[in-house]
């Protein structure tokens, strides 16, 4: 089985490419399952809209996660209550609408579980997410709850990273970074077979500062004069990682970063 991860969709051009390749892409790849990280994927470049949730799923998403900006347009809090294959971060404080993680059945009858993670260096606070993954690895089992386990980390540093990508080994298929919006260049299989990347990237608009335009960017750190944080509009690439799963063990057989666009280029 395949499974396609996508890093951060950042504003209209990360999500227009998506909507015109997916289907493609899906198809050239053989990918069985889709995930989007698409908390940044609104026209502002900051939240996400119940529009572009169903856009996403009729070309060929299945599950969305999200981050730190998963709130930022409203009318999310409702539709998030009812929408199971939208995620927000499980180590959110309680009470929180929605999930952060959810099981999702193929029509192959593989159950795949989903869990999204955000890190506590740097980022909004939330419960630690490291006493939150321990009493999660106690409740849930991979190949006893579920066949596969794909986890989103949504943090700012890599050693945070690199650290759950460690605790999950041989009890996940696929740990993956998002947040940063640049892709690292070390897709591999830990010691115990879990795929790892510490960080997906960002489906945007590379000719960019992490997917916001450039001028307006440099100038906020110049301290001239600037406006608010908006989305580069160029030509958007997509960014991510392909993982092949053993379903009889859970585990990754093979993973690669996946490059799609103008920008950047596939390492392998």
């Amino acid at each position: 089985m395949r499974i396609l991860f996508l890093g951060d969709v950042v504003g209209l051009t990360g999500t227009s490419k998506i909507l015109k390749n997916l289907k493609s892409e899906i198809e050239k790849k053989n990918i069985d399952f889709v995930i989007v990280n698409g908390e940044n994927s609104s026209s502002s470049g900051v939240g996400i809209n119940i529009e572009t949730c169903k856009d996403f799923y009729n070309c060929g998403v299945n599950v969305i996660t999200t981050g730190n900006h998963v709130w930022d347009q409203k009318e999310i809090l409702n539709y998030i209550e009812n929408e199971n294959r939208l995620l927000r971060p499980y180590n959110f404080y309680e009470p929180c609408p929605g999930k952060g993680f959810e099981i999702f059945e193929t029509s192959k009858n593989i159950k795949i579980g989903v869990l999204n993670l955000m890190g506590n260096v740097f980022m909004k606070k939330c419960d630690d997410v490291f006493a939150i993954s321990k009493k999660f690895t106690k409740n849930y089992k991979l190949k006893q709850n579920y066949d596969l386990l794909i986890v989103d980390f949504h943090g700012e540093i890599t050693s945070e990273k690199n650290a759950i990508g460690q605790y999950f080994d041989g009890q996940a298929t696929l740990v993956i970074g998002t947040h940063t919006h640049i892709p690292t260049n070390d897709a591999r299989i830990l010691k115990k077979g879990t795929g790892f990347q510490t960080d997906a990237g960002m489906c945007g608009d590379y000719d960019s500062v992490i997917g916001m335009d450039k001028e307006n960017s440099i100038n906020k750190f110049l301290k001239e004069k600037s406006s608010k944080h908006f989305p580069a509009n160029g030509e958007a690439t997509l960014s991510g990682v392909i993982v092949d799963c053993n379903i009889e063990t859970g585990l990754a057989t093979n993973i690669e970063s996946y490059i799609f666009g103008k920008h950047l280029k596939n390492t392998h």
